[in-house]
């Protein structure tokens, strides 16, 4: 039973993203079957990120323990951003470089993020289980942060990889973001609790410039499906490159 409550408790903050995201491309939707397989593609980035992070590790990119300030900043970009991001570029690259059913600028977001979040349901499914005696205090904390989180990097690597596939004379600067925005963000989301951990004189302040930019994160990622919306609703997006 209790394995049961671990993984609804561990689930559930996924699948209310989910169902958000499908419903705010509701007038367009992608087919189910693609959503799935673009979820299950983000499950498999999980051993592809432990892939490229695990040998960087031995060969000290980043340290084991983050025990200061420059360690954890180097813990949380090396250690996690990088490599989950190339993680979940490299499945989305693999699900929309052949799929006909992306031919809207929303579709770039809601597949990137359906990636995201089943990366985010594996990573969360492991914390849950390896804290199994306080599952409900970590996975309370995890659903009002960290899988928000997945879901606006998500969002991030979606927008600027729609601005690359729809205008194809998009800046060179849009098609690195694609990659470089949700690492910059992720590695910054990180930095600042793996901080947190080894200050705690300013833990305080630390965790109040933490919640002000999860809420940044949130809104930002929101003005960014929001565009992309009014770029889909509009018949002459596809030949007008201004607001880019």
């Amino acid at each position: 039973m209790n394995t049961i409550i671990i993984l609804i408790t561990a689930l559930l903050p996924v699948a209310i993203l989910v169902y958000y995201i499908y419903h705010k491309d509701k007038k367009s939707p992608e087919p189910t079957g693609k959503l799935v397989k673009a979820f299950l593609f983000g499950v498999l980035s999980v051993p592809i990120s432990f892939g490229i992070s695990i040998p960087l590790g031995i060969i000290g990119v980043y340290p084991v323990e983050a025990t200061s300030i420059l360690r954890s900043i180097s813990t949380a970009f090396f250690g996690a951003a990088i490599p989950e991001e190339i993680a979940k570029f490299f499945m989305l690259w693999l699900l929309l470089r052949k799929n006909r059913y992306f031919d809207e600028k929303m579709d770039g977001i809601v597949y990137a993020v359906c990636v995201s979040l089943g990366f985010a349901a594996l990573e969360n499914i492991m914390y849950l289980f390896s804290n199994a005696e306080s599952y409900l205090s970590v996975g309370i904390a995890r659903a009002i942060f960290a899988i928000p989180g997945h879901f606006c990097f998500g969002i991030l690597m979606g927008y600027y990889y729609s601005l690359a596939k729809f205008y194809p004379k998009t800046p060179k600067k849009n098609k690195a973001l694609i990659l470089v925005a949700p690492i910059v963000v992720h590695g910054l989301y990180d930095s600042i609790l793996f901080i947190i951990n080894v200050t705690p004189a300013i833990s305080g302040i630390l965790l109040i410039v933490f919640l002000v930019f999860c809420h940044k994160m949130w809104k930002y990622g929101s003005k960014r499906i929001q565009e992309h919306l009014v770029r889909d609703n509009d018949r002459f997006g596809s030949n007008d490159c201004s607001i880019i």
